[in-house]
């Protein structure tokens, strides 16, 4: 079983592209990605970007989708370490990457300064590997 970390943006472009990955892998994100997930969307309403409409549909897919949502103490206290180690200002990000370095395989995200910020700490893959196991 392949583990694949996703973040905020990949659960929606996930939901947009309606991709289901297979039984035999797993997805996994910090407890924090549907809170995220909601206000991303809640912003593209309000820009003018998507109907309020198209929002909940987005929302519901990514409900529905099957992500192991994680943020015991282990996982936050690594998100600590990862955080004053790359000199961020914020925890969040490092929510996604120390799931990803503690419970996934790959980590998957649409940020491609993210992906290069922390290489060295975990292996990251583009989205097309999720489109392709959806194939």
């Amino acid at each position: 079983m392949t583990r694949y970390a996703i973040d905020a943006l990949t659960a929606i472009r996930m939901a947009r592209e309606e991709i289901v990955v297979p039984d035999g892998h797993q997805l996994v994100a910090p407890n924090l990605v549907r809170s995220q997930v909601l206000s991303i969307l809640y912003r593209e309403v309000h820009q003018g970007r998507l109907t309020e409409a198209e929002a909940r549909v987005l929302l519901d897919r990514i409900t529905t989708t099957r992500i192991r949502l994680l943020g015991d103490r282990v996982s936050r206290a690594v998100a600590w370490q990862i955080a004053e180690q790359l000199g961020w200002d914020d925890t969040t990000q490092a929510e996604y990457v120390a799931v990803a370095k503690l419970q996934a395989d790959v980590f998957i995200t649409l940020d491609p300064d993210l992906a290069q910020q922390v290489e060295e700490i975990v292996t990251t893959a583009p989205f097309d590997v999720l489109e392709e196991l959806s194939s």
